[in-house]
């Protein structure tokens, strides 16, 4: 009886392997389609991987990797032990969270604003002003917001001042420093993430906003009722993707923003590394930093989807 359930056994996964092997040769051109981005991952993403062994090493540049000391955990304990380790992850949090609560909802706002304009001339008009933002490089979106922010000369200063508020040094103080990043950020990336929102409203069926209207609804009700729960998939899948990764920053931009004044509220966990590894050339040390912070975004990553699971249908596995 057993060797008959094995052999059964064997014969549904040859089955299943010829099955496979069959939709493979017949859809062999959209493989060769995914080919590239495959093999660029693979190269530069999962390729240079080998090298996170440092952080467990005393990596010495002479010695390479593999014949650099083990020191196991040392760098990980430094770290947490460091007296700078809960600020850099206050400031890390406190930002992401801060630009996640007032920037996650905007983009949809607007998409769901651009949907109801009839105008053709006024949506392209506001389609295009609030996407070109997007392409500004970070150099240059801090070079205005530099400009903008100035005490003495900076138009935001001189509007104050207009109204009798005394000017402010918004760039130095660092009660001010996360506003600053997280509002200029919006107005940089509110209008291309309404992209998204854009084509998943582009699928609602026009006979239910008809059926609707027939039956007396008003637009704030078709909104609601059918608009919203229509893009609500791909809310829930973009809202996973920025809490899984709300310890990754960049550090361009911030690194550029800082300064000695504002450091206590400017120093995240992206600088950090930077410092620390390229400047600083304790390349371990750092490496453990960044380890430590991907592993947390992972963890993060999976908690929510699983969250997102079994809250609503839309997931990203």
């Amino acid at each position: 009886m057993d060797e008959k359930v094995v052999v059964k056994r064997r014969e549904k996964t040859k089955i299943r392997d010829k099955k496979k092997w069959k939709r493979i040769k017949n859809n062999w051109q959209l493989y060769v389609l995914i080919l590239p981005a495959f093999l660029f991952f693979a190269i530069f993403a999962y390729g240079p991987m080998y090298g996170v062994i440092i952080a467990f090493k005393n990596y010495i540049p002479t010695l390479g990797i593999w014949g650099s000391p083990w020191v196991g955990m040392n760098h990980f304990k430094q770290f947490f032990n460091s007296y700078y380790f809960w600020d850099l992850i206050k400031n890390t949090v406190g930002i992401q969270v801060y630009s996640l609560i007032v920037g996650f909802p905007l983009p949809i706002i607007l998409a769901l604003v651009l949907n109801e304009a009839k105008n053709g001339i006024f949506k392209k008009f506001t389609q295009t002003v609030t996407y070109a933002p997007n392409f500004i490089s970070t150099v240059v979106m801090v070079g205005m917001i530099t400009a903008f922010l100035d005490p003495s000369t900076g138009i935001i200063n001189h509007f104050l001042e207009l109204i009798g508020i005394d000017s402010v040094a918004f760039m130095s103080e660092p009660k001010w420093f996360k506003t600053v990043y997280v509002i200029s950020g919006i107005w940089q990336g509110t209008g291309w993430s309404s992209v998204i929102y854009m084509a998943a409203l582009s699928g609602v069926d026009p006979s239910l906003h008809e059926a609707a209207q027939v039956d007396g609804a008003s637009r704030l009700q078709r909104i609601w009722h059918i608009n919203i729960p229509t893009i609500v998939p791909t809310m829930v899948v973009l809202f996973i993707l920025n809490v899984g990764s709300l310890f990754a920053m960049g550090y361009e931009k911030i690194l550029l923003m800082q300064n000695p004044l504002n450091l206590s509220a400017s120093n995240v966990i992206s600088t950090f590394v930077y410092e620390q590894g390229l400047l600083g050339g304790q390349y371990s040390y750092s490496a453990a930093v960044g380890l430590f912070n991907a592993a947390i975004n992972a963890i993060l990553l999976i908690i929510v989807n699983k969250v997102a699971s079994k809250v609503s249908e839309s997931s990203l596995w």
